[in-house]
């Protein structure tokens, strides 16, 4: 027999009396806020779980192999893959090509010979976030304020200055003639892909835009020998590249679910 339980001012039938609405909306707010949070985090754990991997074989003495190129690009692999499972076919020409190209660069990165291949492996997967974040899914839906402005300024300076300063230590280096120019286009593209991630005012993807920034200005600091070789440096790369890459990931799936719950709103 159905038994009748009050939740504010009005009384609602139920199998359960001691079950009231008030309880119901309470527990389906819960499922709402942490169910789906928790199933995008376990989805990430084959990430985490190969980032270990590769931190905890990784040694700066180690020589180039196939098993430390497949070491150190399987976690932007996995990825790719996360992501594509989330939002199918859709971010195939965006966040995960874009992924996909990073793992290529990952591994041409081993062989230093390899080392202008990687770069633009990197351009192109740069190239292909800009590309995204310019996508309907990013839309801000209201233009970018001064202060927004302002910091896309300031990230082109900081390109231009990075650069300048890298420019008497390019000289130096084989093949300057070739990587002077490259080295400056590729600074251009990753600066472009973080002002854009700026745009977005998805926090997760602007994050993820400005560590990417952040790792690779601390190895070309390093690769061309203008600072001396600090402990933990690569470390430090890494950390904040496969950071970049996990953010950028969760930032698409996010956009992509936020397209699709406000495209139902809209059809509601």
């Amino acid at each position: 027999m159905l038994q009748p339980f009050s939740c504010g001012n009005e009384t609602v039938y139920d199998h359960y009396s001691t079950y009231s609405c008030c309880d119901m909306y309470r527990h389906f707010f819960l499922f709402l806020l942490f169910c789906q949070p928790c199933t995008l985090l376990f989805s990430f754990l084959p990430f985490f779980l190969s980032t270990a991997v590769y931190f905890y074989m990784w040694d700066p003495d180690f020589p180039a192999s196939i098993m430390s190129a497949g070491v150190k690009s399987a976690p932007t692999l996995l990825l790719a893959a996360i992501v594509l499972s989330w939002n199918g076919g859709q971010s195939v020409l965006g966040v995960v090509g874009g992924l996909l190209f990073s793992a290529v660069g990952d591994c041409c990165l081993i062989w230093p010979e390899l080392f202008l291949h990687g770069m633009a492996a990197f351009a192109v997967a740069h190239l292909l976030y800009s590309l995204t974040f310019l996508s309907s899914r990013y839309a801000t839906g209201s233009p970018s304020s001064s202060w927004t402005r302002f910091l896309y300024l300031i990230l082109f300076l900081v390109g231009t200055c990075l650069y300048i300063y890298l420019y008497p230590f390019l000289q130096k280096v084989p093949n300057s003639d070739l990587l002077i120019p490259a080295v400056g286009a590729y600074i251009f593209l990753i600066t472009l892909m973080a002002v854009l991630a700026i745009r977005t005012r998805n926090t997760t993807t602007l994050l993820g835009g400005l560590f990417f920034l952040v790792s690779d200005t601390s190895l070309a600091l390093q690769l061309f020998k203008v600072i001396a070789p600090v402990k933990q440096g690569s470390t430090v790369v890494m950390v904040t590249y496969y950071l970049a890459q996990l953010l950028i990931a969760v930032g698409d799936v996010k956009a992509v679910e936020n397209k699709d719950d406000f495209a139902k709103w809209k059809r509601s």
